[in-house]
């Protein structure tokens, strides 16, 4: 009876809520799954932002909200960005949205007609793009090659500007690779955008917070302010505060387009829950050490993952600078047969027989617009990250 319509039918499940979709059928059967697939810290959400919801329950915050945030919250969300960013946003450039993919969802679906491009640097994550096409709009893949530790060049960014770009997407720390960039190497980049004054910038600043060895993270509005009027600076409370499931996103930038976005908004969900804006208040305003106490938590994870990948016969593995993800090269893996008679042609094979022989779930780096690479989220306790390289390991070793 129903068939789905134009604007619907290029886009894919995501690849990562397939594999943990499957990942939980096999677990339902019996099976011990070590799950290495989901972006999605494993840390409590702090005990101030859930008694600051219970409080506003309480006190009877339970009514409809205002469609762009409270005023409370946009006021929290501009200390914020002042503190952290040195970025001063008005309370009017300023929108909450349910989670940080509303945000980008606004932003592409007010502002993109068929026939524009948004340039996104690959790999990136997977629903950019399909956020992209579901405005009918172009996305135009930007080559991020591992000889550059993931991150995007000047000169690959300039190849991939047109007259049709309407958009830029940074997102660094990266999923899926965990790449960051230096204020040097974001320097350079705003340069191209400089010389190109019809493209706007998106940059998904999620994983700020989490950086290692000292890096120093920055956004690029902060490090050109001459940019500023043609950057939306989206974050939220997912992944530094552990509070994926309370789906509180923000975002910074010209009046014009927080008003168009929000009227986009309007249609779609309205506002977001209070109770959340409450629990994301307390988040944003409370102590902030448990943002570096958890960072190196991460860290040791990350180097712990690193070195046992790299010791699964045909993986190569990059140390990123941020995030909670590691990209394994696996083209030593190519070509070859598993244990179980699975032949291993490409990267979705090797995830899928993972998963199947060894029952460790992983996404493949195509979902991600590179090959042939898999996905390693160690946003996970440190037994399961154990077991899973140890699994990753075995799988690896009986290749042949």
């Amino acid at each position: 009876m129903f068939e789905a319509a134009d604007r619907i039918k290029t886009v894919k499940i995501s690849a990562s809520a397939a594999m943990t979709d499957r990942a939980r059928e096999l677990r339902a059967q019996g099976v011990k799954i070590i799950s290495l697939s989901s972006g999605e810290p494993d840390f409590a959400t702090p005990s101030h932002a859930i008694e600051a919801a219970h409080r506003a329950a309480l006190a009877g915050d339970t009514k409809y909200p205002p469609q762009d945030g409270t005023k409370a919250l946009k006021a929290a969300v501009q200390r914020k960005f002042k503190r952290d960013n040195q970025l001063d946003y008005e309370l009017d450039e300023i929108l909450i949205g349910n989670g940080g993919k509303q945000i980008i969802f606004d932003a592409i679906m007010a502002t993109c007609n068929p026939g524009d491009e948004v340039v996104i640097p690959a790999p990136g994550w997977i629903s950019y793009a399909d956020m992209v096409m579901v405005a009918q709009a172009t996305p135009v893949a930007a080559p991020c090659p591992e000889n550059n530790q993931f991150k995007l060049r000047p000169e690959d960014l300039e190849a991939a500007i047109t007259p049709q770009t309407k958009w830029l997407i940074l997102n660094f720390p990266n999923n899926p690779t965990g790449a960051a960039c230096s204020r040097a190497e974001m320097q350079d980049l705003a340069d191209v955008l400089l010389r190109h004054p019809h493209v706007a910038v998106l940059t998904d600043d999620m994983y700020e917070h989490l950086i290692y060895d000292g890096f120093e993270f920055c956004t690029i509005a902060e490090v050109e302010p001459r940019l500023r009027e043609r950057v939306l600076t989206v974050n939220g409370a997912s992944k530094a505060y552990a509070m994926t499931g309370w789906r509180v996103g923000f975002c910074g930038g010209p009046k014009s387009l927080i008003a168009l976005m929000n009227n986009m908004q309007g249609q779609a969900t309205n506002g977001i829950c209070t109770l959340a804006q409450a629990a994301a208040i307390a988040a944003l305003d409370g102590p902030q050490d448990l943002l570096a106490e958890r960072a190196e938590i991460y860290r040791g994870r990350r180097d712990f993952v690193v070195e046992q990948l790299k010791l699964a016969p045909g993986v190569l593995c990059h140390k990123p600078e941020g995030a909670f993800y590691v990209f394994p090269n696996i083209a030593g893996c190519i070509g070859r047969t598993s244990k179980g008679g699975r032949k291993i042609e490409t990267d979705t094979d090797f995830v899928f027989a993972l998963l199947q022989e060894q029952h460790v779930a992983t996404v493949q780096g195509s979902a991600y617009g590179m090959s042939p690479y898999f996905r390693v989220s160690y946003a996970t306790d440190m037994e399961s990250l154990r077991e899973g390289c140890r699994r990753i390991q075995e799988f690896c070793s009986g290749l042949r």
